[in-house]
């Protein structure tokens, strides 16, 4: 209950923040240990993919897109956060592992905005803009925070340069790969779209044909 005890004007404010990359990093930026404004994120984020594959027409059975979507989202912010704190351990920096999950959700505000609308403009030139001026700046944002809590410059440079990585191409799997990879999933679970059955006329034979005509013949003149 502590960590959603938050108000909606902080919860706005918190996501204006997680595009400002802050400039002072000697030392260390205030991270806010609430996970309601990350949770909801993580929520947005499988409603845009779920958009994004409505809008590109694929076929959704049995409740499988929701679920991979969900898992994809949920798995991403809870692995990388688990990770990323893993690697602030090994480090030495100073951030526990609520800081770390309300870190990476508000970063994935950026990812929001980017995909709401390159989901519905659709200009790979756009996409590219977005990624890196919107996805950037949350990005950068996280870097900044988590070097002003680092000592050291092969740890910065470990730590923040993981999390950079993995939190630009997670964007550009969900852009790119994501509906490739759940079609290919729809069509493990469910089978191949198969054509729909047709009835064919069977071919038969001349000699049934005569038969039947001599049988005809036969009733009429008994008849």
């Amino acid at each position: 209950r502590p960590y959603f005890d938050v108000e909606p004007v902080q919860v706005r404010a918190r996501l204006l923040e997680s595009m400002i990359p802050v400039k002072m990093i000697n030392f260390p930026q205030k991270i806010a240990g609430e996970l309601y404004g990350p949770l909801m994120l993580v929520f947005t984020l499988v409603a845009i993919l779920l958009h994004g594959m409505k809008t590109s027409d694929t076929i959704i059975r049995e409740g499988t897109l929701m679920g991979t979507a969900i898992g994809t989202c949920f798995g991403y912010w809870l692995g990388v956060s688990s990770f990323i704190y893993f690697l602030a351990y090994l480090c030495n920096a100073q951030i526990t592992m609520v800081q770390m999950l309300s870190l990476l959700g508000y970063g994935l505000f950026g990812h929001c905005i980017t995909l709401f609308v390159t989901y519905n403009i659709h200009f790979h030139s756009l996409f590219y803009i977005f990624w890196l001026v919107v996805g950037g700046l949350s990005t950068l944002r996280m870097v900044a925070v988590l070097v002003s809590r680092t000592v050291g410059h092969t740890q910065r440079l470990i730590l923040c340069g993981t999390l950079a990585a993995l939190h630009m191409l997670f964007l550009l799997y969900l852009h790119f790969a994501y509906h490739k990879v759940v079609e290919g999933i729809l069509d493990t679970l469910e089978g191949p779209n198969m054509p729909p059955f047709q009835r064919v006329a069977r071919d038969i034979p001349v000699v049934s044909n005569a038969v039947l005509n001599t049988t005809a013949k036969a009733i009429a003149l008994t008849l």
